[in-house]
């Protein structure tokens, strides 16, 4: 019984990963989206290869999240990991089941 409760207090609606392997898995995940949920003047100083960028604090973010394909495996990265850990919890709201937080954020890459 004690399983069952430490599982639902430690459950995460996505997957939390440091650069490395964060980077690592991208490589070796088909069809991966790099999702960029920064703003743009901190995307213009530097980006991941291949990321979309749809800015988290945006009120466009929903709409635009809304637009992707909810069965793909998204890897999500912001400045230090906190606003695209909020954007994984709220795609996992809007229905998508494949999320994958760069814990760190971009400055730990």
């Amino acid at each position: 019984m004690f399983n069952i409760f430490k599982a639902l207090f430690q459950s995460s609606p996505h997957e939390n990963l440091n650069a490395a392997a964060f980077l690592d898995k991208i490589k070796t995940t088909p069809d991966a989206i790099v999702l960029d949920v920064r703003t743009p003047a901190e995307v213009a100083m530097g980006k991941l290869k291949n990321a979309i960028n749809i800015d988290f604090n945006s009120s466009a973010f929903d709409t635009n999240i809304g637009k992707l394909d909810k069965n793909k495996t998204y890897f999500v990265y912001c400045r230090s990991g906190v606003r695209s850990a909020k954007a994984c919890r709220k795609m996992h709201e809007m229905g998508f089941v494949k999320l994958v937080n760069l814990s760190g954020g971009y400055m730990s890459v």
